[in-house]
Order: structure tokens, then C-alpha cells, then sequence
């Protein structure tokens, strides 16, 4: 190896800084908000599930086999309630805890490629980047999901680097393959199918040639399947193999057709990751179509892991904002690699980056500054508004002030800082002001903008639900799905709601009252039932009642 992997004191200093600012960023007001429709409560709602039935196996959402996910990242979960109680915070807790670890892995790789200023680099501007920063924020998969393919892709690299001796190298196939299973274990097979494109695209541009000892290859995949080998036969033997064949049949369904209605543009992740992952973005931009010569493997392999994830997921009929999330660490590294050699006098500063970061800087902060101005004076826009729900979520009275404006100006200003900094070339305050800026920006936002947002699209049906928490009912949704009312009426197994039941639920004889939310322009679905009480509107929604009882 050209350097040691750890060198104290210098690493150990950088890791403690980063451990503070990890933990600033992403464990402030981590439950300060509820959880959002749908993922976000999905997910949750798994984990409690396992609590209540005490089936850590076999994922389950309304009691009913959930075919979507493998059960790793709701394990998790069940960690963090069984610490912290089953709420928010520790829905969330897990991505916090992957994000401080993302922000020591990415600067250990970074140090093992280059030196540990490109590892600070590295890391600074993957927690500049907004959307990475967020989703640590957030109670979803995908964080958890893209640190172990990166970490097994990083493993690869070792591999075809051949830098190390025999056993080292084992280790690394060890390490790389436990993680990519950990990764199928968290999301299926995807989490093989990444890397392995990855690498046969890498392969491919090689003229064909080896690039990994074979013995080295076979150990790697075949440590990377024992993990979903060892829950899918567990699964087999418990329950037969239906599961398993409806859980393959769900995930192709997610390559050939919109689930869940989330069909978008072929452009769609291009513009999400552009957006969504600056000032990084713009700064990759550089080396997208660059040729780097250092012999090293991971440059071109995170070039590829890029194109792979957004071809794929562009192609891919399902198109959620997450998917192509996997892209972030190679925006960020790319990012990094265009400062470091920006530093090292390598390259100069592009007027095109230049004017690309001015003017996507600018818009996204005028859009943070306008949100509130825009929400403050909404009822000028009632108007164009034609949709009554849409109408009724918007016009519900929430306490938007101007000095919310704070959350885009702040980020105005120290993107601004940011950017004089990169004019003069100093390079790691640009990094270090640039992840302040979106440090600040999001955790302003959690506190000024996010809960309002969160009070015009939901928070009237999720308090009705927590109302009813330890009330002898039947919860459920009409017209619309929604995970809402399990998790936030911790629905007990014995008030479970499968679709083929609603009809008795409107209109047989109950044996506890049953309520209803439904749309507020569908509420005239449950009006006309003979038995159905109406309790309230509020919002987008529409309550109801029926307490037909024997």
C-alpha cells in the first residue's frame, strides 16, 4: 500500500472532527417532525410489527406479508425502538447513526486513495451535498442500502489494484462480499446487481482482460450471497416457498412496470441528482467525461457505479427520487477529486463551473427564500387552484412567517462565502462552508419549514389517528392508500383492515366502531351510508364514524 490506512495522530483528529459534525448535522431535531407517507411510515411500520408479533423473519405491514423489502434495515429499526421507543426518532436513528459512519468511511477510502486532505475533501462535500445530507435525516432505506455497496465496491478495488499481499487480499474479499450481501439483506437483489454491472462494465472498457484473481472473485461472491442465502432459507423452511417466489415477483415488477404510480421522464434522475446533490454536482461535472491516468481502479469504477445507476434507474419504468441515490458517492468523490486537483495545481477553476454554480446556487436558494414569502400570501393562488383537495390542504391555516425566509437566506449567504473561497483557491474552506451551508439550511429547515409543509399535506389525519391510540376501532383509509393508520394508531393485530373487508366495515354490523378518512373530495363515498356519522373536515380530509355495533 502507498500509505498506511490509519495514521495517528493526523486521522484520528480529522475522525473525532468529523464524528462532531456528523452528529450536529444529522442528529439534530431528528424526531421533531412525523414521518412521511408513504416510505417513511411504511418502513417504521414494519419494525413495530416485528415488535408486536415477535416475528423478526418475515416483514409484515397490516399483519400481511410485505413481499417489497428483506428485513435488515427494519432489525434495525427494532434496535432503535427497543432503546429509544417506537417513534421518530428512532425511525430515524439508524440513517443518523450510517450517515457519521459514511462521513469516516468515505474520508478512510479517500486517505487509502490519495491523502487525507482528499479524504477530507471527500467527505465535506458529500455532507454538502443536500440530498445526501437529508436522506441521513430521514427514516428510509437507502442510506443504509448505498454504504454497503460502497463499501463493497471499495473492496473490489483493492482487488483489481493488487496492492496488498495474498491474506490481505482475502480479507478484503471477506469484508467486500459480507457487504454486499448486507446490501441484498437490506433491499434484494439489486444490491448485487449494481455492482456486478459495475464491474463488467469496468471489465468490458479493460479489452476483456482479468482484473480480479479468480480465487479472489469466487470468495468474494460467494461470501456476498451466504447472508440472503442463510434469511431466504430460513424463510423457505418456516414458510414454504411462496414468500420468496412472491418476493422475486415483486422486485422484477419494479424494472417492468410503475409501482405504486411513480412513472417519470427518461431525463428524471438527471435532473434529481443535478439539483438534489449541489454544489457537489456541479463541481463533478468536471471529470464526468474525464480520462484519469492514475493507475489506481477506483477513479473509472466510480465514473462507471455513476452511469450504471442513472442508465439503469433511468430506464427502469419505476422512478422514485431515491433510486439513483447510489450515484451520490460518486458525485461527491468526483467532486472532490476536481478540488484536490483544483489544489494541487493540477487544473483551474472553469468559468463554465463557475457561472453553473452561481446560477444553480442562486436558484435554489431564491426558491428557499420565496417558499415562505409564497406560502404567507397563499391566498392569491387559491384561484388557479382547481383541485379541492389540493385547495383545501392549501388553505388550511398554518403559522407561515416571512422570517422563514431565514432558511434560504442563510444558505444564500454562506454559499456565497463558499464561493469566494473556491474564486481564491481555498479549496478546504470552500469545503468547510459549503457543508456548513447545508448544515445550516436543513436543520433550519427541520425547525421553520419542513413541519409546516408537513401540517398542510398530512398532520390533520395523523393526529385523528393518534386520538384514537388504545381505543377499542377499526382505522382505515377510503380512496386513497396510506400506511398512516397503522403506525400512528399502533394498530393492535386484532384491528387489522384488509381490503376485502371494507364493504362489511361500511356497511355490516361491527363488533367495535370503525373510522373512516377519506379525501375531502370523496367524501360524499361514505355520506350516502345510512349508518355513517360524520365527525369533522379539517384540511384535505374528511372524518367518519360508523358504530353500527351488535
Amino acid at each position: 500500500m502507498k500509505n498506511t490506512f490509519l495514521n495517528i495522530p493526523n486521522t484520528f483528529w480529522h475522525l473525532i472532527l468529523l464524528v462532531i459534525i456528523g452528529s450536529i448535522a444529522f442528529f439534530s431535531f431528528l424526531g421533531s417532525v412525523h414521518l412521511f407517507d408513504w416510505d417513511e411510515i411504511n418502513f417504521a411500520e414494519a419494525a413495530r410489527e416485528m415488535l408486536v408479533t415477535g416475528n423478526y423473519s418475515h416483514v409484515q405491514i397490516n399483519f400481511e406479508p410485505f413481499y417489497e423489502k428483506p428485513p435488515l434495515f427494519f432489525w434495525l429499526q427494532v434496535l432503535s425502538m427497543k432503546l429509544w421507543g417506537i417513534n421518530e426518532f428512532a425511525a430515524r436513528f439508524p440513517n443518523a447513526i450510517f450517515g457519521v459512519f459514511t462521513l469516516l468511511t468515505v474520508y478512510l477510502v479517500g486517505k487509502d486513495y490519495k491523502n487525507s486532505r482528499f479524504g477530507l475533501f471527500w467527505s465535506l462535500m458529500h455532507l454538502s451535498a443536500l440530498l445526501p445530507h437529508f436522506y441521513f435525516k430521514t427514516g428510509i432505506i437507502d442510506p443504509i442500502f448505498n454504504y454497503f455497496i460502497f463499501v463493497g465496491i471499495f473492496c473490489l478495488t483493492k482487488l483489481m489494484d493488487r496492492t496488498d499481499g495474498r491474506s490481505i487480499l482475502c480479507l478484503w474479499s471477506l469484508l467486500g462480499g459480507a457487504a454486499i450481501g448486507l446490501a441484498m439483506l437490506t433491499k434484494g437483489p439489486v444490491g448485487l446487481l449494481l455492482p456486478v454491472l459495475t464491474v463488467i462494465v469496468y471489465w468490458m472498457k479493460g479489452n476483456y482482460k482479468p482484473i480480479i484473481a479468480w480465487q479472489m472473485l469466487i470468495l468474494f461472491a460467494l461470501t456476498s450471497l451466504l447472508l440472503p442465502l442463510l434469511w431466504f432459507g430460513y424463510e423457505t423452511y418456516q414458510n414454504g416457498l411462496g414468500f420468496i417466489k412472491a418476493f422475486l415477483i415483486y422486485q422484477l415488477e419494479l424494472f417492468n412496470q410503475p409501482v405504486a404510480g411513480h412513472g417519470q421522464p427518461f431525463y428524471y434522475h438527471f435532473l434529481v441528482v443535478f439539483l438534489g446533490c449541489f454544489p457537489a454536482s456541479v463541481l463533478a461535472f468536471y471529470n464526468l467525461f474525464k480520462t484519469d491516468k492514475d493507475k489506481a481502479s477506483l477513479f473509472p469504477l466510480m465514473k462507471i457505479l455513476f452511469w450504471v445507476v442513472m442508465l439503469l434507474f433511468s430506464m427502469v419504468t419505476t422512478k422514485i427520487v431515491h433510486y439513483s441515490s447510489m450515484a451520490y458517492f460518486s458525485i461527491s468523490f468526483l467532486a472532490a477529486h476536481y478540488i484536490y486537483s483544483l489544489e494541487q495545481k493540477i487544473t483551474i477553476l472553469s468559468r463554465t463551473i463557475r457561472s453553473m454554480y452561481v446560477t444553480v446556487g442562486g436558484l435554489i436558494a431564491t426558491l428557499l427564500i420565496a417558499l415562505p414569502i409564497i406560502a404567507v400570501y397563499k391566498e392569491y393562488l387559491y384561484s388557479y387552484i382547481k383541485d379541492e383537495f389540493t385547495l383545501a390542504c392549501v388553505s388550511l391555516h398554518v403559522p407561515w412567517r416571512l422570517s422563514d425566509c431565514y432558511v434560504g437566506i442563510s444558505y444564500l449567504l454562506l454559499m456565497t462565502v463558499a464561493y469566494y473561497s473556491l474564486k481564491k483557491y481555498a479549496l478546504l474552506h470552500f469545503a468547510g462552508w459549503s457543508s456548513m451551508a447545508t448544515t445550516v439550511c436543513l436543520m433550519l429547515g427541520t425547525i421553520l419549514i419542513i413541519p409546516k409543509i408537513e401540517m398542510h399535506t398530512q398532520r390533520p389525519a395523523i393526529e385523528f389517528y393518534k386520538n384514537l391510540v388504545g381505543q377499542p376501532a377499526y382505522v382505515t383509509t377510503v380512496g386513497f392508500k396510506s400506511y398512516a393508520p397503522f403506525f400512528y394508531f399502533q394498530q393492535p393485530r386484532t384491528s387489522t383492515v384488509a381490503n376485502k373487508q371494507l364493504t362489511w366495515l361500511l356497511t355490516g354490523e361491527l363488533d367495535k366502531p370503525a373510522y373512516f378518512v377519506v379525501k375531502i373530495n370523496d367524501r360524499d363515498k361514505l355520506g350516502n351510508y345510512p349508518n355513517m356519522i360524520f365527525l369533522k373536515k379539517e384540511g384535505g380530509f374528511a372524518f367518519f364514524k360508523q358504530d353500527n355495533a351488535k
